[in-house]
């Protein structure tokens, strides 16, 4: 038997509990090494070393050898294990995180980038000047967000707030760093919303809290942009209203959301990111132009087509956009987001574009093998991102025999998009009138 904790409220009955533990097992038959008995801080248990008030990883060598796929494996798994105590972010570990990409094989070649090399020196000096605190049991948790897309974290702490007073100048308040909490390297999705990255960050740290302290957060710190005045309580309703995954990470959450950070020189460094109540897409259609796009993978054409208001006549800009027929339409959409700064209505048939679309302001891309696609998406992110004015998106059934303007746009695209050149589209209007013209004729 090995490593076996001892826990209890205070020293005098960890000390009793442990001599009938001890007691209890040599009665059993066991033989005890009792030099390996830790009755002092600090206590080596599982690779960390617990003392009165810290907690740190036992020294743990970094190697700077690397040579194959294997070595980069084993060096980011402790790296890994230990960046919860050390506040070592993602964004810190990335270069090391890249090398494990490439060939499949254990040994296939690795060497360290520069920038591996000047991540290592940082974690280097994080395990020499950083440390977790353990937990007070009289005090409550708090959970607060910071960092910069798309490499968002967590910090559980605790805050013990003492009133300075001008005769006790060195009092000090004492903030309890208990646990980091990270996002997953890879990112389930293609197109990630920050209010996702946000609320996976919550629902990893609930769990962490509920399953080792067994309670929730007196409070979780959501840095919100506030353009002007204060947000009110109707504002943070509809933010958490409109995103199902914040929804599911604030299930049955008690406690308070705060959109400040707490007044300490710590959380002025780290608040980086703030998440954006103001959104250029509008729930609403627009009093503005309306532009319908198209595509064909037979025909390869990227269509955008619109009337102009002005003159009442239809326009269109076609472009040949080698891929599937989603890619041709993304590159249309792309181009409609570029030609139109102004407001407009964005009508499509593709539920895959108007996906697309709706996820793109301020969005997080993930890795994409197919280069003329991602180049396309980190187009569209980036022209929603930094629109000033608001466009409204809308996906309808392609191919129906609808009257009115909607239903004649979108066939004017499809049309558009044909491999084979159509004749212009008849004004059915004009139907009635020739045949009322022909029977008067013959009467």
């Amino acid at each position: 038997m090995d490593d076996v904790l001892m826990c209890a409220p205070n020293d005098d009955l960890l000390s009793h509990a442990l001599d009938l533990t001890i007691d209890s097992l040599v009665a059993a038959g066991f033989e005890l090494q009792e030099e390996k008995i830790q009755r002092m801080p600090p206590w080596k248990y599982l690779g960390l070393e617990t003392g009165k008030r810290t907690i740190v990883p036992q020294k743990l060598v970094v190697k700077n050898n690397i040579r194959t796929l294997a070595d980069v494996q084993q060096l980011c798994g402790s790296l890994n294990w230990v960046r919860p105590r050390l506040g070592l972010t993602t964004e810190d570990l990335d270069p090391l995180f890249n090398l494990l990409k490439g060939g499949e094989e254990l040994s296939s070649p690795r060497t360290l980038t520069q920038e591996a090399r000047a991540a290592l020196e940082k974690v280097q000096d994080c395990m020499a000047t950083r440390q977790a605190n353990r937990c007070k049991s009289d005090l409550p948790f708090k959970f607060i967000i910071s960092g910069n897309l798309p490499h968002l974290h967590g910090m559980i702490f605790q805050w013990e707030r003492v009133e300075k007073s001008k005769k006790d100048k060195d009092c000090r308040e004492p903030l309890l760093i208990i646990e980091w909490v990270f996002l997953s390297h890879h990112q389930s999705k293609r197109m990630t919303r920050p209010q996702e990255l946000v609320a996976e960050l919550i629902r990893k740290a609930r769990t962490w809290i509920r399953e080792l302290a067994g309670c929730d957060f007196e409070c979780i710190h959501i840095p919100i942009e506030i353009n002007s005045g204060q947000i009110t309580k109707a504002m943070l309703e509809h933010l958490l209203h409109e995103n199902e995954a914040l929804q599911f990470a604030l299930d049955s959450y008690t406690g308070q959301i705060s959109i400040h950070q707490p007044a300490h020189k710590l959380f002025r460094e780290q608040i980086q990111f703030k998440l954006s109540l103001k959104s250029v897409q509008s729930r609403r259609p627009l009093k503005a132009l309306t532009v319908f796009t198209d595509a064909s993978g037979t025909s390869h054409k990227s269509i955008i087509t619109w009337k102009d208001p002005q003159t009442q006549q239809w326009e269109n800009d076609i472009v040949e956009v080698e891929g599937s027929p989603q890619v041709a339409e993304l590159a249309a959409v792309v181009r409609a987001f570029e030609k139109f700064p102004e407001p407009f209505n964005l009508i499509t048939d593709s539920a895959y574009v108007a996906g697309v679309v709706s996820r793109a302001e301020q969005a997080v891309l993930s890795e994409v093998s197919n280069a003329a696609l991602f180049n396309l998406l980190s187009k569209l992110v980036n022209l929603i991102s930094h629109r000033e004015q608001q466009f409204y998106v809308m996906l309808i059934r392609s191919h129906t025999d609808f009257p009115g303007f909607i239903a004649e746009g979108n066939r004017r695209a499809d049309a558009l998009a044909a491999p084979v050149e159509m004749a212009p589209l008849p004004n059915i209007l004009d139907k009635p009138k020739s045949a009322i013209s022909f029977f008067t004729r013959m009467n």
